[in-house]
């Protein structure tokens, strides 16, 4: 089976080649920007809502009058007015707030949502990057598993710039035949059914001191003000790229542990069950007046530093890679961390309790404990056994460019 999975190259353009990619950073952000105005206006003065395909069938006149857009690509061109829909869509659905322009800070890059104004010549281990206007690029990066190229987004990240290539592919990947459940934690990250556990690394914790000296470094010096027409110091562009590097630093040790974990746990199990994690309900902000807002903090820091739904999605698509099977296990019916994994009985236990004691003799670690109650419910509900794997790389729920591109552009209906 087909799937789609995502590679980023590290891409060392020459001088004047990062001076052009630069150029065209700032044309699409402007094309952002005024496709953003255009619908604010066109409701404010007219009452008339736009959509997406009037934006996109005055593209051919919009690029007569601003010429320097006809290197930039037709596609890519679209692809960023979608990304303007899909803000205004998410709007319209009540997940994010109104659309905002973006300064050149805010906008990182551009998507080419097909083939057609690049290649890669690759065979998934560096090469080089061919853009239409502007040559090639030579990149640095290795997939595990290469396929047919079907999307690229050029992105900047503290001046350096790196290419997101999505490709088609069908990853193999060896699992053995146990099965294991596993419970995440702050404490200690994964208990794993068989007794064993994975620690938890703290990463921020181990850095977060350094972080915090940089932001303060950072917070003395002059802050760009838009408003007030500031721009910022030279030294505050320093001791900001240094508060980025440190936190950088973080995420990539995190997203390095995580795979790691994960693919050692699949290659040793096809049957992994887990619990159902809600991370956004975890990490809820404490109410407002709360005595206990500091702890509250801490504690949601620690959750998200321990990174369980990157752990979580990075088993279950490994998973899917072998052809194993992923359950997820609710844990508000099954209840793993009150119930006995021996006797079946349940009893409610305190956060300080980290030993499970039932009456009915057994005793071990309460994680462990929880992790063996959802490997037994697994196991015990055979059609309840859920096969993962479906393509989740485009997000169908407001509309994406995979969705786009099966529908045909519609011809612009004359003026009444």
């Amino acid at each position: 089976m087909s799937i789609t999975r995502r590679i980023i190259f590290r891409l060392y353009p020459s001088p004047s080649q990062a001076k052009t990619l630069s150029y065209w950073r700032r044309l699409h952000k402007d094309l952002y920007n005024a496709a953003i105005a255009n619908r604010k206006n066109q409701y404010k003065h007219n009452s008339k809502s736009v959509d997406y395909y009037e934006q996109q069938n005055c593209l051919p006149e919009f690029k007569e009058v601003w010429y320097e857009y006809k290197q930039l690509g037709s596609h890519a061109l679209q692809a960023t007015l979608k990304r303007v829909d899909m803000a205004f869509q998410r709007f319209f659905k009540g997940l994010g707030g109104y659309p905002k322009f973006k300064s050149i800070r805010r906008y990182s890059g551009w998507t080419y949502p097909c083939i057609a104004g690049w290649k890669a010549l690759t065979n998934g281990k560096n090469g080089h990057l061919e853009l239409s206007n502007l040559g090639r690029i030579q990149m640095r990066g290795t997939a595990r598993t290469w396929g047919k190229p079907t999307t690229c987004t050029i992105v900047n990240r503290q001046g350096n710039w790196y290419a997101s290539i999505t490709v088609q592919c069908v990853p193999v990947r060896e699992t053995g035949v146990n099965a294991i459940g596993l419970d995440f934690g702050c404490l200690t990250a994964v208990a794993c059914s068989d007794g064993a556990v994975v620690e938890n690394p703290r990463y921020l914790a181990a850095t977060q001191t350094k972080i915090k000296i940089a932001s303060k470094s950072k917070r003395r010096k002059t802050k760009p003000d838009l408003k007030k027409k500031i721009k910022a110091s030279s030294r505050w562009k320093k001791a900001n790229k240094k508060v980025y590097i440190l936190q950088h630093k973080v995420s990539a040790q995190r997203q390095d542990w995580v795979h790691k974990v994960a693919a050692e746990i699949v290659s040793c199990n096809s049957l992994v069950a887990t619990e159902k994690l809600n991370i956004k309900a975890l990490v809820h902000k404490a109410k407002s007046g709360s005595k206990r807002k500091a702890q509250k903090t801490g504690l949601n820091r620690s959750i998200l530093d321990v990174g369980m739904g990157g752990l979580r999605s990075a088993i279950e698509y490994k998973l899917a890679e072998a052809g194993g099977v992923f359950v997820e296990v609710p844990t508000q019916i099954v209840l793993p961390s009150q119930t006995c994994p021996q006797c079946g009985s349940q009893k409610k236990k305190e956060l300080s309790e980290r030993i499970h004691s039932c009456s009915c003799g057994f005793t071990c670690d309460r994680d462990v404990a929880a992790a063996q109650v959802m490997l037994n419910w697994a196991m015990g509900l055979g059609t309840s056994l859920n096969k993962r794997g479906s393509d989740s790389s485009t997000s169908t729920y407001c509309g994406g460019f995979k969705q786009l591109s099966e529908l045909k552009r519609q011809k612009p209906r004359p003026s009444s």
